[in-house]
Formats: C-alpha cells, structure tokens, sequence
C-alpha cells in the first residue's frame, strides 16, 4: 500500500477505474471533479482528496483526461502486471469465478484449477482442465504462482491454506469464512463475504420500509 494512503481511498480506486473504464467506452474525454463525483455518489471534495493522495492528475478548470486517469489508477492497482493465479474449487462458486471474471483485465491470469470431488477433476472450466488436488504441490514447484483463490467450504481451507503456505503462496482472494490472516501475519488476503453482502441488503431493505411506513 502506498505508504500513508488509507485503505478506505485503497478501497474507492476500483470503484473509479470502473466507472472511468465506462466513462471512456462511452467516448468521454474529459471529465471535471464534479461530473466524476456525480457519476461516482460521493462529492468533488472526495475526489479531489483521494486522487491527491496519488499526486492529483488534473489540472484546474481543465478538469482530467479520462484515458490518463484511468491509465494512472490502472498502475497504482498494479493492472498493468499479471499475477500467476490458480484456483481451488471447481464446484458451483468456483465454476461461477472460473467463467465469468475477466482476470486478465483485473491484473491476474488464471493458469490451473484444482478439485477435490473425482466427479469434477477432468473437466474443463476456461479451456483448463480441472485437476485433482493432490496436484497441487507439483504443480506449483513446477509452475510460478503468486495468489489463490480458495472457493471452498470453511472446513476445507485450513488444510489447503497449510499446503499452498508451505509451497510459498502469500496472497489469496478468499471466498470462504476462514480467516487466513489470523494465523498467517506475512499473507495477503483479500476476503469476499458473500452471506454478509446479502445480511447488509436486508438490512437496508427494512430500514427502507421502516421509512416507507413512517411515512404513510
């Protein structure tokens, strides 16, 4: 992380480069802190503040370069290197990450599959032939891997995290509710709480009716 950046503007860089990545798509140029804060829900105050963090990127009453911005947010997310990924699970969630990320676009490139159920292994998911697990060790020593998603259940993980750790792997996206970093301070992780994300709509589903009745 850059040094003194905190991880909620870390957070927020995704969120821009998306919407830049549209922004350009759609023919747009430039685009002043205004229009970008509209476009983002937050406020020209924020946008200006997150992106000084980086060194600004736009010039007053010029607003920014929509391909420069969004080249710019690219490297700082380090889009413009591809990390060695393979992927452990090969069931309904790891099928679903397997088919439907572009993970070239997104810094990553996914080399190797990995699967417990013989019902799974022989597959094919991305045009990679799912393998067993007990490959993974030789696959590894054979082949530079930097990150692992783990789409497996919570009781799975802790074997699987105590394998790919020992074969050196340090960062991980994890879909599971393991938490890695508790017992492993030198890793990456970068946790998806699918069940949370639902808790939170629900949340937000019921104070919007609260506000609806309270009206009524």
């Amino acid at each position: 992380m850059t040094k003194g950046v905190s991880i909620q503007v870390i957070k927020r860089l995704p969120r821009y480069y998306r919407f830049l990545t549209e922004l350009e798509a759609n023919g747009t140029d430039r685009i002043s802190s205004n229009k970008l804060a509209a476009v983002m829900s937050s406020t020209a105050s924020q946008v200006r503040q997150d992106l000084n963090c980086f060194g600004g990127f736009g010039q007053q009453g010029y607003g920014y370069s929509v391909h420069n911005l969004r080249a710019e947010i690219g490297k700082i997310l380090g889009l413009d290197r591809i990390h060695s990924t393979i992927l452990i699970g090969a069931g309904n969630l790891g099928k679903a990450i397997a088919t439907h990320l572009n993970f070239e676009q997104l810094g990553f490139k996914l080399n190797a599959i990995f699967e417990k159920d013989p019902k799974l292994v022989g597959k094919m998911l991305r045009g990679i032939t799912v393998l067993p697990d007990n490959d993974i060790e030789r696959y590894v020593k054979d082949n530079y891997v930097e990150t692992a998603i783990l789409a497996l259940p919570k009781d799975a993980v802790e074997n699987i995290t105590q394998r790919l750790y020992a074969l050196g792997i340090r960062s991980y996206w994890n879909f599971s509710h393991y938490d890695i970093a508790k017992k492993y301070d030198d890793v990456v992780v970068e946790n998806v709480h699918l069940s949370d994300s639902l808790m939170t709509l629900c949340y937000r589903i019921n104070e919007l009716d609260k506000s609806i009745n309270e009206e009524e």
